[in-house]
């Protein structure tokens, strides 16, 4: 009993306890007891703003239900980005996830050599036109050194005779343009940009290859599936992600549209945007079982099963940056206004003037 009251006058001790009975503390006790205040105010801020805390918290916890309840009984098919050329995994219920077949690896050879070949303007790049600096030698003769021995070794990888042609011509290229920098010390602007006119070409056949290889093996994969699935197909979700660079004209989703249909854009068909190339197969089913639960809470509320598919306070802040600006003699910049539950394309969809792809360039 005695311990028990010990123990619990020092935690009124510590809270901030009785100015009497504070001054009974022994000097042990004095780098950690005082006397606290709190505002009522702050209080009550503070325990309204729990409820938020506690929100996420159920949330959580209730997703995980969801997500084993969509599972159960909805089709899922994920595809995320990779360096491979994708990843595309189907989720059905009662059954293990299934792994699509990989795309064929001549896709990630025609990226590589394309990638080493602009490695080199960032390589050169905060040198160019500085004779004096030559610390870019090191890391251009370590590269080199990578290039000629994928040159020597390309005769060996899987890929057909008129794109090897192709890929010997960009190595022995790049090649060349590191032996002059090399030999000459000096970087200037104009050989460089000569270098990356000289490599255009060649460059853009293999972007055309590679985008030719990864569609043709995921539309393959798409039919088997969707074959697989029968009627159940109708109501299969699927999702891929993408970030800014590949958001517009996204390979993957796009391929998935052309099975999914333009009805199912934004409704089944989800175009997930992350902040990295690369995401986990986890939080994508977490995004999807996230955008799935809250169409349910908005129906709930509003009547409208998309509205939490936007911005909920997107109306009205658009409405009071419309008077703000007017307040300031500004003209709002805004953009237009589309329904709840548009199967709009997720990507910019405005024609404009201007080059749209590299065969625009020529």
């Amino acid at each position: 009993m005695k311990t028990r009251f010990g123990l619990a006058m020092a935690a009124a001790l510590m809270l901030g306890g009785g100015a009497a009975i504070a001054q009974t503390l022994p000097d042990y006790m004095a780098p950690i007891s005082g006397k606290t205040n709190a505002a009522p105010g702050d209080i009550a801020t503070r325990d309204v703003l729990a409820l938020n805390t506690a929100m996420f918290e159920l949330y959580d916890d209730a997703a995980k239900v969801f997500q084993k309840n969509i599972l159960d009984k909805h089709p899922v098919i994920l595809g995320l980005f990779s360096g491979a050329g994708g990843r595309l995994i189907l989720y059905r219920p009662g059954q293990p996830p299934l792994d699509a077949p990989q795309v064929p690896v001549v896709y990630q050879l025609l990226k590589s050599v394309g990638h080493s070949t602009m490695a080199l303007a960032e390589v050169v790049g905060p040198y160019l036109d500085n004779p004096d600096n030559k610390s870019w030698r090191g890391a251009m003769l370590a590269f080199r050194s990578r290039m000629q021995s994928a040159l020597d070794s390309l005769d060996a990888t899987p890929m057909q005779a008129d794109w090897r042609d192709n890929n010997r011509t960009i190595l022995k290229n790049n090649i060349a343009f590191m032996d002059e920098c090399l030999a000459s010390g000096v970087i200037p602007f104009a050989k460089l940009e000569a270098f990356g006119k000289q490599q255009a070409p060649f460059l853009a056949r293999n972007v055309a290859w590679a985008a030719q290889t990864q569609v043709a093996h995921w539309m393959g994969v798409l039919a088997d599936w969707k074959a697989q699935l029968g009627p159940d197909w109708e109501k299969t979700y699927a999702a891929s992600n993408t970030i800014y660079v590949t958001r517009q004209n996204n390979v993957i989703f796009s391929v998935l549209a052309q099975f999914f249909g333009p009805d199912a854009v934004n409704s089944r068909l989800l175009l997930i945007e992350t902040v990295s190339f690369t995401t986990t197969p986890a939080d994508m089913l977490e995004s999807l079982t996230r955008i799935i639960a809250d169409r349910s809470v908005g129906a709930l509320f509003f009547g409208n099963y998309h509205l939490m598919d936007y911005e909920l306070m997107g109306g009205d802040g658009r409405a009071a940056i419309v008077a703000e600006t007017a307040k300031r003699g500004m003209t709002p910049f805004l953009p237009p206004l589309v329904p709840f539950g548009s199967r709009q394309w997720p990507t910019l969809v405005t024609p404009g003037p201007g080059p749209a792809t590299i065969a625009d360039l020529k």
